[in-house]
């Protein structure tokens, strides 16, 4: 046998017993050293576009990726899924196939058998300069049309109320990835460090299906999470008790400042901990820098009726104006990313938007508590010289069926094409984008998945979503994960 020959190795001897134990030994040792190098954040991250983070200043300001159209943004989150046909997607021939069957329809959707097509429930009329029609349901929003850039033609990756606001809100249906907000704060951080950088307003009436994923850190650092206010429950004010001095009352504030860095020395991984021990320290200089902040008494009787604040026959409006008026202060301050919640997770539809078996009926009250407050926030905005560096975004989760749900007077869910807005900084005004077909049942031109939007949403803060990113797990994540487009088509 020759010399090479003797080298050569017979596929047996490759795969004996001896020699797959010795490689998988080498295998897991490595796996295994990988780990360990990881827990104690020793092993090589590799190349990443993310934000170079002082960790003794996570809020200070940062530099977006080239010039921004806009400083801040304002989200008025309508939770339950507004029907698109009932507000912003007018489809005269719904009207025509008034309580027909859609033709190759589905039998079975989200909640059960589909019924026959249904007619808005709404009259729509032509609206300003542009002509465009919109509901009758919301005419004070609808008063704003020529201001605002539709897109009429979303999609989402499911028709689940939970995994859709993840969606909306994450670019993920699942758990456990951070917020819009968490992003721009991290990326961005805040103009006023006596504040929070990203400010989530509750709806007076409970929180989300999708609770704190809208508004969590995911897997960035804890402190780019929200911090929840609300004007029905502001924040109480700091000032010492009755009987306590000055110095007294500086001794035991110190005395729990001390304990609390003595817990962060022994348990520097509780990054929750350090969240909520910053979320509090900003509450004490919030109140300290802006104790008015939550107190709406010194608004002018003007600026509430025009908001809404003083119906006594609808609390629930005046409570949601009073978030309204939040707000806007929020926004005054230089926080950067404020989240208006409309609309509360309960089954049924009755504290939000899911419109399964009285629509007409839920809209009515649902509209009422909307309509008026959320319309005076923008022109309040505007009058005060804030809507040129202030994005502001209407969005809901999904759209819903241009049928009615058998045996009940609503829609069920429908994921495959619906409409959210936008208006203010850097936005073109009066456009309407993109398109669902005749009845509404999907988007037919031009769709655009929310990755798109939430895309454009950061293009206008001057971030590029594909260069925004962070290392988790051993890739480079961001929030339109590897998806998304800018939708330029609204853009100034």
């Amino acid at each position: 046998m020759s010399e090479p020959d003797r080298e050569c190795r017979s596929p047996r001897s490759l795969l004996d017993r001896r020699g797959f134990l010795g490689d998988s030994a080498t295998a897991l040792g490595s796996i295994a050293l990988a780990s360990l190098l990881a827990d104690d954040r020793l092993l090589a991250s590799g190349p990443s576009s993310g934000p170079v983070i002082d960790p003794t200043r996570p809020s200070a300001p940062r530099p977006p990726h080239f010039a921004a159209k806009a400083k801040n943004v304002l989200v008025i989150f309508c939770a339950g899924a507004v029907s698109q046909l009932e507000t912003w997607d007018w489809k005269p021939e719904l009207v025509t196939w008034d309580d027909k069957p859609l033709p190759g329809g589905p039998a079975v959707t989200f909640q059960g058998p589909a019924g026959n097509l249904a007619r808005p429930q709404y009259a729509f009329k032509p609206r300003g300069g542009t002509g465009k029609w919109v509901s009758e349901m919301i005419p004070h929003l609808a008063g704003l049309t020529d201001e605002i850039a539709f897109v009429h033609s979303l999609t989402s990756r499911t028709n689940t109320h939970g995994p859709a606001e993840n969606f909306l809100s994450t670019g993920s249906i699942f758990d456990g990835f951070p917020s819009l907000g968490a992003w721009i704060t991290y990326a961005l951080g805040s103009e006023n460090q006596d504040l929070p950088a990203f400010v989530p307003i509750l709806d007076p009436r409970g929180i989300p299906q999708a609770s704190g994923n809208n508004w969590g850190p995911g897997f960035l650092p804890a402190e780019f999470q929200g911090t929840v206010l609300s004007a029905a429950a502001p924040v109480r004010h700091l000032a010492p008790a009755t009987g306590v001095s000055p110095a007294a009352d500086r001794d035991a504030r110190g005395l729990l400042r001390r304990l609390n860095e003595e817990h962060l020395r022994r348990h520097p991984e509780d990054g929750a901990l350090a969240a909520r021990i910053a979320a509090y320290e900003l509450a004490a200089r919030m109140q300290l820098s802006v104790p008015e902040l939550s107190d709406l008494s010194s608004e002018t009787t003007a600026t509430l009726r025009d908001y809404g604040a003083d119906d006594t026959a609808n609390p629930l409006k005046a409570a949601f104006a009073r978030n309204c008026i939040l707000a806007r202060r929020l926004v005054e301050r230089g926080v950067r990313f404020v989240q208006l919640f409309n609309g509360a997770y309960a089954s049924g539809g009755e504290l939000n938007w899911d419109g399964h078996s009285k629509l007409k009926e839920q809209y009515d009250r649902h509209a009422s508590i909307l309509d008026q407050p959320a319309a005076a926030l923008i022109r309040d905005l505007r009058q005060r010289g804030l809507l040129g560096e202030t994005l502001v975004v209407w969005c809901t989760e999904f759209g819903r069926m241009p049928f009615f749900q058998k045996g009940a007077k609503g829609r069920d869910h429908n994921p495959d094409g619906f409409t959210c807005w936008m208006t203010g900084a850097g936005v073109r005004p009066g456009v309407s984008y993109g398109a669902t077909d005749e009845l509404g049942v999907k988007a037919v031109v031009d769709p655009r998945p929310l990755y798109d939007f939430n895309a454009t949403i950061l293009h206008l803060l001057g971030l590029d979503h594909e260069r925004l990113t962070f290392r988790h797990n051993g890739f480079d994540r961001r929030l339109t994960d590897v998806h998304g487009r800018v939708i330029r088509e609204i853009l100034a």
